[in-house]
């Protein structure tokens, strides 16, 4: 299917059919067969077998027809899938039929076990329409908040004018539920929660719709400069009551049907949720239903809990409505906590005075817009969805279903994996593929490949089986009770009357088969084939030898190794070939051993070597050579005997008058090289004094550290005396002013510095 410039694929996976799945004996029917694997196919031929098993029906489609099954008569269904919508991509206007999503419906057909890959695509438009609701909280202690946004809807405005054209803003609020011990419930408090700290509130409510969503933002300034706060006992309030009611109120709040949603939560305290409410006597589940009175206000906020996470997690996933919490610092990370389950949801950080509120609005609608995050909706436990994520910037990440710095126009691609482990038990499925916070999405309906067609033309008391005693159906025979056999020939008298037991067995056909018609019907095996009179023998129980079958070069049958050609042993791991034992004469062995499994076996004492040759108890080479020398000196030894015997001992003979020469092969070794010996040897020993040097030297040196450090060490606990000499005393010099005449004539005493 052709997309614009985008192509829309389907990729099925092959067959991996499991060696000996369709033949394991386990299929009676053409429904089991098809179960198995989804490579298995069923012959529907009438005498397509003459054995009593009819799970040989039961195999892949080209073994079938191998064995004479026509190729018509195969019941073998393939997984498929056709794509029944797809529109093309583009920005919605009034009159081109365009969508965000491509393809936007498909059906699937799929054989237990299989799985199809398909390609979803999808556009992030331009100029895409935004809906905001404020929820806020106006508990007492937000009361300096409402002053802060007072002009929120003139400035978000004036911000938003610039992301989109098509922006609308709406207002709600809520506090806890009027119900003890949430609030105080004496006529004062219930009047006036705030007139313990001699201020005016409103009584205490649960949410009010106050402003459905509109493009007049004069009109929300207005709503905001009205507003009161209230108040209540504990620090939680019910804003999870309100988060539901707006999801689900779509008509009274205004949401558009091809608009982004963005709720807006503020709030400086956590939410209730779940059965917090059974403390006040509220027992009655939260119903997700829609409960704003004439007044615009939550009806059964005393009567029904607060809802639960998955509750609100379903409702906002339901109605695509992208929630964003701007929450104050202490309040973070309880917020977090549940934006983790609930799909699209951001946090913001909000001042103590909400005085950030409006970046913080437009910074999540950025952040937002600029991430494509698929999700799954519907029933889809019992499959396996897998996702690979094509990012515009052509990054493949297996795994992922989102991409991140997605601008406008840009297309996203998706590869989904689908895969049906086993047979649907409710029938077909339904499910959707949808980006969060989109409209469109792409409905899927996938239906199981677990019926065979031929089903249908089943024939009751067939004359093909009895007659009269069975059922044809898909080519084989379905036997009323007490009848048996392939044909339902036989009858379970039979089977007991017949000789399917082997002398001194306990099982019938030795529990490898059944007995029919009085004799074994051996059952097929995933590891091989199972046979015999008794089914005593098959052609997988033999030994093996380093994990293959007969070490891989034999036969096994019935529990006995037939080795090929040129092995043998109990194993068949045994060569027979002799190459690998033959000495460098051409004597097996050296003429001291024997060949086993194509290795010498050295029999004489003190042989060695792959083929025996070394041998040092042997003799030496002269003795080796005795009989040739000894054939030569005895005038009767004939020469041609005599060459025999020399060969052997690999001599060769000049003989002259009185003399024998023997001559051996010479081997041609090379003369040690002396200078490179000597070099060798003498830069060995200029290593060996460089290295010792190095080494005394390294000694020397970390002793002589120690010892500094010792000395410095004990000078710094050297104290010295600073205190005066006890022997030490000043001089005193006395000088007498002459000329000074009066009485009482002073003495000035003059001490010197030095003491002297």
């Amino acid at each position: 299917h052709r997309n614009h410039a985008y192509h829309f694929f389907i990729q099925y996976s092959p067959f991996r059919v499991h060696v000996g799945a369709c033949s394991a004996g386990s299929a009676v029917t053409c429904d089991e067969c098809l179960q198995l694997d989804p490579g298995c196919a069923w012959c529907t031929q009438e005498n397509f077998t003459d054995s009593f098993l009819v799970y040989e029906r039961c195999d892949t489609p080209e073994v079938l027809q191998k064995r004479g099954c026509l190729q018509n008569q195969v019941e073998f269904h393939v997984t498929s899938s056709e794509v029944l919508q797809d529109r093309p991509l583009g920005k919605k206007t009034g009159e081109a039929n365009t969508t965000q999503i491509s393809p936007q419906k498909m059906a699937l057909k799929l054989r237990p076990g299989s799985e199809v890959t398909f390609q979803i695509n999808v556009l992030q438009t331009e100029d895409y329409p935004v809906d905001i609701y404020y929820l806020m909280d106006l508990s007492a202690s937000l009361i300096d908040d409402l002053e802060r946004i007072k002009d929120l809807g003139s400035t978000l405005s004036k911000e938003m004018a610039k992301l989109t054209s098509k922006f609308r803003l709406g207002f709600g609020s809520f506090v806890e539920k009027p119900v003890l011990p949430f609030i105080k419930i004496t006529p004062a408090d219930l009047k006036n929660p705030c007139h313990g700290v001699d201020q005016v509130c409103l009584p205490t409510f649960g949410y009010k719709h106050v402003l459905p969503l509109t493009s007049n933002t004069d009109e929300f300034n207005k709503i905001i400069a009205k507003q009161q706060v209230s108040a209540n006992i504990d620090t939680a309030e019910c804003g999870f009551d309100a988060i539901m009611q707006v999801a689900v109120c779509g008509d009274k709040i205004g949401w558009r049907n091809d608009s982004m949603r963005l709720l807006v939560f503020v709030s400086d305290g956590d939410s209730h949720f779940g059965m917090d409410s059974k403390i006040s006597g509220i027992v009655i589940p939260n119903d997700g239903e829609c409960h704003l009175d004439g007044n615009n206000e939550y009806s059964m906020s005393t009567h029904l809990e607060y809802p639960s996470l998955g509750q609100l997690m379903d409702k906002l996933v339901e109605n695509n409505i992208l929630l964003i919490f701007a929450v104050t610092e202490n309040q973070k990370r309880n917020y977090e906590n549940y934006a983790h389950f609930i799909p699209g949801a951001t946090v913001g950080v909000l001042e103590e005075d909400s005085r950030n509120i409006l970046e913080l609005i437009v910074t999540a609608y950025k952040e937002l817009r600029s991430e494509i995050e698929l999700e799954v909706l519907g029933q889809t436990e019992d499959l396996h969805i897998s996702f690979t994520a094509i990012c515009p910037d052509g990054t493949v990440l297996p795994g992922q279903k989102q991409c991140s710095n997605v601008k406008a126009g840009d297309t996203v691609s998706f590869n989904v994996t689908v895969e049906l482990p086993a047979c649907l038990d409710d029938g077909p499925l339904r499910f959707h593929i949808k980006p969060v916070g989109f409209q469109d999405a792409l409905e899927v309906h996938l239906d199981s490949l677990c019926s065979c067609a031929c089903r249908s033309t089943r024939q009751p008391n067939s004359s093909h089986c009895g007659p009269g005693r069975g059922v044809l159906e898909c080519g084989s025979c379905l036997c009323s009770p007490g009848y048996t056999g392939s044909r339902c020939e036989c009858t379970e008298e039979d089977d007991r009357s017949g000789d399917c037991k082997a002398d001194g067995a306990a099982e019938t056909c030795s529990g490898q088969g059944e007995c029919l018609c009085g004799r074994c019907a051996c059952k097929a095996s995933s590891f091989g084939r199972v046979y015999g009179p008794y089914c005593e023998c098959n052609d997988f129980s033999c030994a093996r030898y380093r994990g293959e079958l007969c070490g891989g070069h034999g036969d096994c049958d019935c529990g006995v190794c037939v080795c090929r050609s040129g092995w043998t042993g109990e194993f068949c791991n045994c060569s027979s070939a002799v190459d690998g034992c033959l000495s460098g004469d051409g004597e097996l062995c050296g003429g001291r051993g024997k060949c086993v499994c194509g290795r010498c076996v050295c029999s004489v004492p003190g042989a060695s070597g792959e083929a025996c040759e070394r041998c040092p108890t042997c003799g030496d080479t002269c003795s080796s050579a005795r009989t040739c020398v000894e054939c030569h000196l005895q005038a009767e030894g004939s020469m041609e005997k005599c060459a025999e015997k020399c060969s052997a001992s690999h001599v060769s003979v000049n003989s002259s008058i009185g003399n024998i020469l023997l001559e051996w092969p010479s081997t041609d070794v090379p003369p040690p090289n002396i200078p490179m010996i000597s070099l060798g040897v003498s830069l060995s020993v200029l290593c060996m004094g460089t290295i010792l040097l190095v080494a005394w030297k390294l000694l020397v040196s970390v002793q002589d550290r120690k010892e500094v450090a010792k000395f410095e060490a004990e000078r710094a606990k050297a104290k010295w005396q600073s205190d005066t000499n006890p022997l030490f005393r000043s001089s005193t010099s006395t000088f007498r002013n002459v000329t000074y005449k009066r009485e009482g004539k002073r003495n000035v005493d003059i001490h010197s510095a030095d003491g002297y």
